[in-house]
């Protein structure tokens, strides 16, 4: 059931009310801000995959919620029953967006959990009861980022980021724009450059709207003006986040961020990566992470108008890579890692021991 609901101060993207998945529907964004209830997994799976609810944190949490509304749905009245259900949603939720590794990370904990329930019942409330406090402690930890973060940047910095790494791609408060909220609030003035970032416009439908929505200063750009904006000293400094980050410190965020990484570099400009702990992935090399192909029509087309020849050709990836060496630092909440990253990455985890 779908239903407008009034605007907070904060947007909540995802939250769990009365045993229900309640969303932002991010694909009417900036039109109508419509939330949507669900209350089986299949839903959630396919909220995933179509981006009603996207951004690694936020789609980590969702399939959290998902195996929530599993173990509600589940007829099981055994322990090996309910896994066995459970086992099966999770591998259709963690099929939805192979690419980000919060989403993996958030199923594989919660399997964890339920594996400790001694009955059906026990798993149910433990599984419940740990997906909601991995929303709540998304929060905190984007707060935490925040204020590592915020130290980087300065009064009257004019900072570019790319896609939407804000509170509609996480729980509440965000990655990259988390730290631009945390600037505002150490009592620094800053003005935001967004990219439209096509083809799905995550920065001109959902930043631009989440940041003017907050009150900030907030001009949009196309993704073709990267290189103009910083060529003409638009830009003090860059901040985005990621999807996923291997140890190495290679990034994997949405397609375009390694361009304006690159951009970055040419003109000596900080270029800074926000994510938590949960979107680093120590045990995958670079080469061995699948990008994600989306088809080809979101390329050929905006909305129901078409912008191309038929059966045209399309190479649609929906992430890219930025190496190492074109990053300044990675923001997590138990600090910043700076190169070289192989040895920076894991004394973050010492930390968070």
């Amino acid at each position: 059931m779908d239903k407008n609901i009034a605007i907070d101060s904060s947007l909540r993207t995802v939250e769990w009310k009365d045993n229900k998945v309640v969303m932002i529907e991010q694909t009417k964004l900036p039109n109508e801000l419509i939330f949507v209830e669900y209350d089986d997994f299949n839903q959630v799976a396919n909220a995933i995959k179509t981006l009603i609810v996207r951004g690694a944190p936020a789609i980590g949490v969702s399939g959290a919620f998902g195996l929530g509304l599993a173990a509600l749905q589940s007829k099981a009245t055994t322990k090996e029953e309910l896994l066995s259900d459970l086992e099966d949603a999770r591998k259709i939720l963690f099929a939805t967006r192979p690419t980000a590794v919060n989403l993996g990370w958030g199923l594989e904990k919660i399997m964890n959990v339920a594996k400790t329930g001694e009955t059906a019942e026990q798993i149910r409330e433990i599984v419940i009861s740990t997906a909601k406090k991995m929303a709540e402690e998304d929060i905190q930890i984007n707060k935490a980022m925040g204020k590592n973060g915020a130290i980087l940047f300065d009064n009257n910095d004019t900072i570019m980021t790319h896609c939407n790494a804000g509170a509609l791609a996480t729980v509440a408060y965000g990655t990259a724009l988390g730290v631009i909220r945390a600037t505002r609030e150490s009592g620094k003035n800053v003005k935001v450059i967004a990219t439209e970032t096509r083809p799905i416009q995550q920065g001109s439908r959902l930043t631009a709207f989440e940041l003017k929505h907050d009150g900030f200063d907030v001009s949009l750009v196309p993704d073709t003006a990267v290189g103009y904006s910083m060529a003409n000293g638009l830009v003090n400094k860059v901040v985005v986040g990621a999807d996923r980050i291997v140890k190495t410190g290679h990034v994997f965020n949405k397609i375009g961020t390694y361009q304006v990484a690159t951009m970055a570099k040419q003109h000596g400009i900080p270029f800074y990566v926000a994510a938590p702990l949960s979107t680093i992935d120590l045990k995958t090399k670079a080469e061995d992470v699948i990008i994600e192909m989306r088809k080809g029509s979101e390329v050929t087309g905006i909305g129901d108008k078409k912008t191309a020849p038929d059966d045209i050709g399309v190479i649609n990836p929906a992430f890219d890579m930025t190496p190492p060496e074109l990053i300044s630092g990675i923001i997590t909440e138990k600090g910043v890692a700076t190169a070289p990253y192989e040895k920076s990455i894991p004394k973050l985890f010492e930390a968070n021991n």
